[in-house]
């Protein structure tokens, strides 16, 4: 099943997708976060309501204000060497804000004060539609809703002014998230990044150093993990603040995150 937050008359809905341009709105519920907060939250999906024709510009971020969006540094073993990084024992946690943001295909609009060193990490995304605390790996399945893509878009310039990393991870409407929600992948198919055309990422999603079973398990020993919350499990080698000569964002340059199985997500940036 395939879950999407649509645009229309100036709100968003929860609907499932029947094909790649056509969808059956679920009644009731503004965003597909909304729909996971309901226990049986399968169910409804499966009901649906008046069907609807889907177009690009018409999907919101996949879930429009998750409670959390938790994300994962250093997670990939090649873009730990890229980084200059030793290979953490644990998860290496940060937080980006709702806020940060947009459509899958929605330009990523950045001022001119910001718009020194961006850059873009393509990323596996893991949708809890079940309350996790203190939950072992083993269980943690039962926890997903599923998987989709985003984008952890970043400004360089403001990450490694200090030691903490958050600075540089919130900018406002910039991190594609979306096309939609799968409920049955799984994690194995490879993601890849491209930059205008150009291939600059490429790995097995199940090649992480912390599965999101293990993630799950993780996170939820610290803090609960509710329904609609986001777990962003980190970006492999090939991201272009570790190249050389560095491959920052400008102005008009598209990036495109794609995963076999859960679709892709192009945004363009917009320096204003």
């Amino acid at each position: 099943m395939r879950l999407v937050t649509l645009r229309t008359n100036n709100v968003t809905v929860a609907a499932r997708l029947t094909s790649d341009t056509e969808a059956v709105v679920i009644p009731g519920y503004a965003d597909v976060g909304a729909l996971l907060a309901q226990p049986d939250w399968r169910e409804i999906a499966a009901a649906g309501g008046s069907a609807v024709q889907v177009n690009r510009g018409g999907l919101a971020p996949v879930i429009t204000r998750p409670g959390k969006i938790v994300c994962i540094g250093l997670n990939y073993a090649q873009h730990i060497e890229e980084m200059g990084h030793e290979r953490p024992g644990v998860p290496t946690l940060f937080v980006k804000f709702a806020d940060a943001l947009t459509g899958p295909y929605d330009d990523a609009r950045v001022p001119s004060f910001n718009a020194a060193g961006l850059d873009f990490e393509g990323e596996l995304a893991v949708v809890i539609g079940r309350r996790a605390r203190h939950v072992p790996a083993a269980e943690a399945g039962a926890h997903i809703a599923g998987y989709s893509i985003i984008n952890d878009y970043t400004q360089r310039e403001y990450q490694y002014r200090t030691q903490q990393w958050h600075q540089g991870k919130s900018l406002e409407a910039t991190a594609g998230f979306g096309p939609w929600l799968d409920t049955e992948w799984a994690p194995g198919p490879a993601l890849e990044t491209t930059l205008n055309g150009e291939r600059m990422q490429y790995a097995p999603t199940n090649d992480l150093v912390f599965s999101p079973a293990d993630l799950v398990e993780f996170i939820s020993h610290l803090y609960p993990l509710n329904p609609g919350d986001v777990i962003a499990t980190g970006t492999p080698e090939g991201v272009g603040h570790a190249r050389s000569p560095k491959r920052y964002l400008g102005d008009g340059d598209t990036v495109r995150v794609s995963i076999d199985g859960l679709g892709y997500i192009e945004n363009t940036t917009r320096i204003l």
